[in-house]
């Protein structure tokens, strides 16, 4: 395990790494400097062609509570726009490996949308969950708006949006913001499970299935398929794509080397 203020980085599995925010104090209040490390760091594994899987993760308090209010409180819109917070979650939301948010106590506001950014959100049962910046007299700026009305519907959003009201993990689950629900202090845990499952699978495959799912959700369907049936069509030039069939034939299990 290796230490900054604000970012722990822990590596329980030599193809995996756990990133977890470390602001307790604040209940992992998201100020520049964990944002640009976070957004670093997931650059670097990214593309460390070692790793399967990251897994973002808080403390049993809070995953993030939401924005540094202090450093915006005074702020000119200005200063705001040329912070530019909203790039370092483009920077994590195109981390080309899968990407998991394990979700325990608060995830508010710039929380929230931190771990929209993941692929998979695995919450514990007793996580809240929320956008609640109109209390504080703004709105989501790093895309709570859009990712939660395409993913619940605009009508749902709404309302949620409008009120900031807070919501728990199987309304989440429910509604499908999130990915799954674990006991209260297991999220974590369970994505350590699914990042290992996912770690077992031919690494060109899952990169290409995140590519192409995101890049297809903001297309028109037929043009999504077609780059479905590209991407497809271009696994029969891997040796895992021979590898996993020949597998299956031979009733053994696969060994995906990434190549």
């Amino acid at each position: 395990m290796t230490a900054s203020d604000t970012l722990l980085i822990e590596r329980p599995f030599p193809d995996i790494v756990v990133l977890r925010l470390n602001r307790r104090q604040v209940r992992n209040a998201l100020n520049l400097d964990l944002r640009i490390r976070l957004a670093d760091e997931i650059a670097r594994f990214g593309a460390d062609d070692a790793i399967r899987c990251l897994i973002v993760t808080g403390s049993d308090a809070a995953f993030a509570a939401g924005a540094d209010i202090g450093e915006m409180a005074e702020a000119g819109a200005v200063e705001v726009m040329a912070r530019n917070v909203q790039k370092y979650w483009r920077a994590i939301a195109d981390c080309p490996k899968p990407l998991i948010a394990a979700v325990e106590g608060y995830a508010l506001g710039g929380g929230l949308e931190l771990a929209l950014c993941a692929d998979i959100i695995v919450a514990g049962d007793t996580a809240r969950l929320g956008l609640p910046e109109i209390k504080v007299g703004i709105l989501p700026g790093g895309g709570g708006t859009q990712k939660l009305a395409r993913l619940i519907g605009s009508k749902r959003a709404m309302l949620l949006l409008l009120t900031g009201r807070m919501f728990g993990a199987a309304e989440a689950l429910n509604m499908g913001v999130i990915s799954d629900v674990a006991p209260a202090g297991q999220a974590l845990a369970r994505a350590l499970e699914i990042a290992r499952e996912i770690a077992t699978m031919p690494p060109i495959s899952a990169l290409q299935i995140k590519e192409i799912v995101t890049a297809g959700l903001n297309a028109p369907l037929e043009t999504a398929l077609m780059l479905e049936r590209k991407a497809f069509q271009l696994q029969f030039a891997t040796a895992d794509q021979k590898e996993g069939m020949r597998a299956f034939m031979e009733k053994r299990k696969p060994a995906f080397e990434g190549k």
